[in-house]
């Protein structure tokens, strides 16, 4: 192994290596990981096939005197989404659907653009070359009108066809960072060291084609905010700490940091741990990670790490701490909204532990950014309340 640790001495990562065989004992009990279902990396061949067949579709109903109009599963309901603890959050196989009618005035513009978006698709495709959602919104931005239209019709498609993005040949732009005891080499031959230095490197935006990963690390650090990843940079944390990987999805995640952290998961089978910040935002970003998306739930197989540790910052460890209550922050309207609503989803009955911390902050009506700890002292957070942590399970 080329990498040269400067971090603890052996026995400061026990406690995590026994966590590490818990994990993988939950592994072989459970068979190993879940069998792939919902979306798959299709070959070109089939997803040219599936287009042909929506078109075919199309041209049926029209011989008939008929409206065309697709059939979308509707992945804004809670109803066609069930929970299973070793997946996260995943469409039902039988779930309702909306019907984007093209002769309806509410609904043909979005038939149209959906045809158009698979035009592009199908030619991406067949020509084996690459565009990225950005690069699809700017063929008319006038047509699409913002970056999200684009981006709701490309999921209602990987989702219609029952393929990833990927094999879609449309890629995102990444916005993730990744530093610490981990090479790799691109899809295009690069070989990349992502070994902690003053700087990170960018998550690759294609995560498929990455290949030979190497890493000798004890666990993955997933923090919530970029300028919580940056102050643990300054820190030497990933050094200090090695060998150790973190990871900045800079807020919610986008989709290229969550498949590396599931490639990571899976290659390597080593702890993954989440900052966050003690509030409701950071609660749903760590969710977000660990079971996934309502959104995304056709993906949950490709996304979702159930495996996730949260490791900090508990609401918990605020009084623990005494951290004043100038550094403490009133829970606003929009906050306790969406406390009730993380408290009333599927997963939280199996994290009676999770479900305490969130009590602690409803009762307590206050949340507190990671920053909160810099009253102790500016590098408490690197220096001691992340290393006491690791060093003795403090995560839950």
């Amino acid at each position: 192994m080329a990498f040269a640790p400067m971090g603890p001495e052996a026995s400061f990562f026990e406690v995590l290596d026994r966590h590490r065989e818990s994990l993988l004992a939950a592994l072989r009990r459970g068979g190993g990981e879940p069998p792939s279902g919902g979306s798959h990396l299709a070959s070109s061949s089939e997803v040219l096939a599936s287009i042909e067949n929506v078109i075919q579709d199309i041209i049926t109903s029209l011989a008939r005197n008929e409206a065309p109009a697709f059939m979308i599963e509707n992945r804004s309901s809670w109803e066609n989404i069930k929970f299973e603890d070793s997946v996260g959050l995943q469409m039902v196989s039988h779930c309702t659907t909306r019907k984007i009618k093209s002769d309806s005035p509410k609904s043909a513009q979005k038939f149209a653009l959906i045809l158009k978006i698979l035009s592009m698709i199908y030619k991406l495709v067949q020509s084996n070359t690459y565009a990225t959602k950005r690069d699809i919104y700017y063929t008319d931005s006038q047509l699409f009108g913002n970056q999200t239209v684009v981006d709701n019709i490309i999921n209602d498609i990987s989702c219609m066809l029952k393929v990833s993005r990927r094999s879609l040949h449309i890629l995102s732009t990444s916005k993730g960072l990744i530093a610490g005891n981990l090479r790799y080499i691109e899809e295009d031959g690069t070989k990349v060291n992502c070994t902690c230095g003053a700087t990170a490197v960018a998550v690759p935006s294609n995560i498929q084609g990455i290949w030979n990963l190497v890493t000798d690390a004890k666990f993955v650090l997933i923090v919530e905010k970029d300028a919580t990843f940056q102050r643990l940079l300054d820190d030497n944390f990933c050094n200090k700490m090695s060998p150790c990987i973190m990871i900045t999805g800079k807020g919610v995640p986008d989709l290229n940091t969550r498949l590396l952290v599931k490639k990571l998961w899976d290659t390597f089978h080593i702890p993954v741990f989440t900052l966050v910040d003690a509030d409701p935002h950071g609660i749903e970003i760590m969710c977000i990670y660990k079971y996934g998306s309502m959104s995304m739930s056709f993906e949950a197989h490709h996304l979702t790490v159930p495996a996730i540790r949260w490791l900090g910052l508990l609401p918990s460890d605020l009084k623990r701490l005494n951290v004043p209550k100038d550094s403490l922050i009133p829970l606003t309207k929009r906050d306790q909204m969406k406390l009730d609503s993380i408290l009333r989803r599927p997963y939280v009955t199996c994290q009676p532990f999770w479900r305490k911390e969130m009590e602690i902050m409803a009762d307590s009506k206050m949340k507190a950014e990671i920053q909160a700890l810099t009253f102790l002292s500016s590098d408490y957070l690197s220096r001691v309340y992340l290393p006491n942590k690791l060093k003795f399970g403090g995560w839950i």
